[in-house]
């Protein structure tokens, strides 16, 4: 006779062991088997794996590959729409801006349409483009080799470097752009 042990739901009679090796017997699976007798997954598991019986995992592999292929499109579609964000962030680099200030002892509000933004502007234009950039590609990898991926990377530096030189050149007394 096995002894009785505990489960979540009390005791586990030697017939509700019987009874939860029978229902695999039958094909049943642990979530059923659970249902049925009204014990917890982690019983009916235990019990199981005591008795060295498996359940088939077909369904739940090929559910498991349904949800990753899921994912995977769900994934794709972000990475698009954060390649368009870095799009339309570079656009407004060459757009024309509106700059604004409050200063004085009357914290007067002054404001300035430019062709474009200041340097500094442009600067947090494209560190958030390049933000998007590389989130997008952690969500889709390119399909490149290494070698065009550290150009692209090469390229972002170096511009990215030209803007905050660009913008250290910037002459103070202008409006800021309402930044702080």
């Amino acid at each position: 006779m096995t002894r009785p042990k505990y489960s979540k739901g009390g005791l586990v009679t030697d017939d509700e062991r019987a009874e939860i090796i029978r229902l695999h017997g039958e094909r049943k699976g642990r979530n059923e088997i659970a249902r049925l007798t009204r014990r917890s997954l982690r019983t009916v598991s235990l019990i199981c794996a005591e008795e060295d019986l498996t359940f088939d995992v077909t369904m739940t592999e090929e559910a498991t590959r349904h949800r990753v292929a899921q994912l995977a499109e769900r994934r794709a579609v972000l990475a698009e729409a954060l390649q368009g964000d870095a799009e339309r962030l570079t656009e407004l680099m060459w757009a024309p801006a509106k700059i604004f200030s409050f200063g004085g002892k009357d914290n007067v509000y002054r404001e300035k349409d430019v062709d474009e933004p200041p340097a500094a502007d442009k600067r947090n234009l494209m560190a958030a483009a390049n933000v998007a950039i590389e989130k997008s590609m952690k969500l889709v990898p390119p399909e490149t080799d290494d070698a065009n991926v550290e150009a692209a990377r090469s390229m972002l530096g170096s511009l990215a470097d030209g803007l905050s030189r660009l913008a250290a050149q910037e002459p103070h007394g202008e409006a800021d752009s309402g930044e702080g």
